[in-house]
């Protein structure tokens, strides 16, 4: 019989491979304090992601494999997630804490960008990740509503702002600042100076993810995230419709231009399910974000459905991952979230994946 020891598990926990990373995940280093006690065995399986879609099988596989290997009694296997730092860009400021920075942006208005926003913060936090959520869009900063917090104020420690903190996500907006109905009527260099006090000017604490509200457009805000700060990626919301697709390949131009990834194109709104006959009507088109996608040769990271449970959850600030979590719209969103963490996980982990190539 073969003697029990670490390596004869981890020889057989060499047969899991991870789908993203094309490598099994004892040489991306995933397993985590292995133990063996006569025929007890423990170790904990770190992912680069708690949203990480494919833990559940992960931990199944693992406790066959290691079940199945002769002397072994018991398998105790814990999952953990260490979210992988970003790749640093020149000399660009990085915030003290902050893993990674993810923007949500649009070509245009009117698409849902911050709901889309709101539930994909919200849905890694629920996942067990440390998120933040930076309402950079200073025109329309509506992101404090959908998260019930539009009364309260930050609070200042060490001439930093203490974001406010709702449903698990760190919160930073413009609305905190200037409450009210007053608009904000700033030129680009203002803009450039809000972009910067709330990314070094804020006790964003220990995060895996800071996700970005962008303006809509091509703008000022977008091209002073770029300069400030390393972005791990983009995320582009759009609608079905023609007119939306067009303004979305603009921001994919942009992104590209200032070297920001684009990790995928989400379409908001994709569909209307109707809720008596259950007849699925296709209001704003058909499939427009898979094809540009498929044309920009990015991933189509998800589509999100039309439905009033999204509207009901932004009104009352209880977005609808949280409302209604086993709504098709709360699920589209979750699954969303997973998607955008592989890819992070995936952009994050290149330059470690090439070092390992050269030494073999």
């Amino acid at each position: 019989m073969t003697q029990l020891n670490e390596q004869v598990i981890l020889d057989g926990l060499r047969q899991i491979q991870d789908p993203d990373l094309h490598k099994d995940i004892v040489t991306l280093g995933f397993i985590k304090d292995l133990q063996i006690d006569g025929g007890n065995v423990s170790f904990r399986i770190v992912l680069t992601t708690p949203a990480c879609p494919v833990k559940a099988e992960m931990e199944s596989a693992a406790r066959e494999i290691v079940g199945s290997i002769p002397g072994v009694t018991s398998v105790n296997v814990t999952m953990d997630a260490e979210v992988p730092k970003g790749r640093g860009l020149g000399e660009k400021v990085v915030i003290d804490g902050v893993r990674n920075i993810v923007a949500v942006s649009s070509g245009k208005g009117g698409v849902g960008k911050s709901t889309v926003a709101v539930n994909l913060a919200v849905s890694l936090a629920l996942d067990g990740a440390r998120v933040g959520l930076m309402d950079a869009d200073v025109y329309g900063p509506n992101v404090p509503i959908m998260l019930g917090a539009s009364d309260a104020r930050p609070e200042v420690e060490g001439n930093q702002l203490v974001p406010i903190e709702a449903y698990g996500v760190k919160l930073m907006s413009m609305a905190f600042l200037q409450p009210g109905d007053k608009p904000m009527i700033v030129r680009g260099p203002i803009l450039h100076g809000l972009v910067k006090q709330f990314l070094s000017d804020v006790k964003w604490g220990e995060l895996d993810y800071l996700i970005v509200d962008m303006p809509p457009g091509t703008g000022d805000v977008q091209l002073s995230l770029a300069q400030l700060v390393p972005v791990q990626g983009a995320v582009l919301v759009t609608t079905p419709q023609d007119v939306a697709i067009a303004d979305v390949r603009r921001a994919l131009r942009m992104f590209e231009t200032v070297a920001i990834p684009v990790l995928g194109i989400v379409e908001n709104m994709s569909y209307f399910i109707a809720p008596d006959t259950g007849n699925r009507y296709n209001i704003f088109g058909e499939g427009g974000g898979e094809k540009l996608a498929s044309a920009y040769h990015v991933p189509f990271l998800g589509a999100v459905p039309l439905g009033i449970e999204v509207r009901e959850g932004g009104d009352k600030g209880v977005p609808v991952v949280v409302s209604q979590p086993d709504s098709p719209q709360a699920k589209a969103f979750k699954h969303v979230a997973e998607e955008i963490a592989r890819q992070i996980s995936i952009e994050a982990m290149k330059p470690e994946l090439v070092v390992l190539g050269k030494g073999q």
